[in-house]
């Protein structure tokens, strides 16, 4: 009997600990990834470039630049959620203040890569 318990109890140290080591993090950052694939990607293309059709025509900033990236998360976030003229949607009521902060902290990520 106690082979048994033994046996059930690797087993579930050998299937629960790798879902364990993806840090909260990790599944932020995947969540912020799909966030802005579905939301601003189209503008500001996958990479934050702006190098997209809509975003051409729209004279969408590139999220990495020093332009962007000298913003503060404070003012990031208010343009995320408050949108900028007619060109930059609010997202306030879309996403939450939570969804909003990851977005922010993805763009920060994407401007260490230019």
């Amino acid at each position: 009997m106690e082979r048994r318990a033994f046996r059930s109890a690797v087993l579930v140290l050998l299937f629960a600990v790798p879902a364990l080591s993806l840090s909260p993090s990790a599944y932020a950052a995947d969540d912020a990834a799909a966030l802005f694939k579905t939301k601003c990607a189209a503008c500001h293309a996958a990479d934050g470039s702006g190098n997209t059709e809509t975003g051409k025509k729209l004279e969408t900033p590139d999220l990495r630049s020093e332009e962007v990236q000298k913003q503060t998360d404070a003012q990031l976030i208010d343009v995320t959620a408050n949108g900028k003229g007619k060109k930059m949607p609010a997202y306030k009521g879309k996403l939450t203040d939570d969804q909003i902060k990851q977005l922010v902290g993805y763009i920060r990520g994407i401007g260490k890569k230019k």
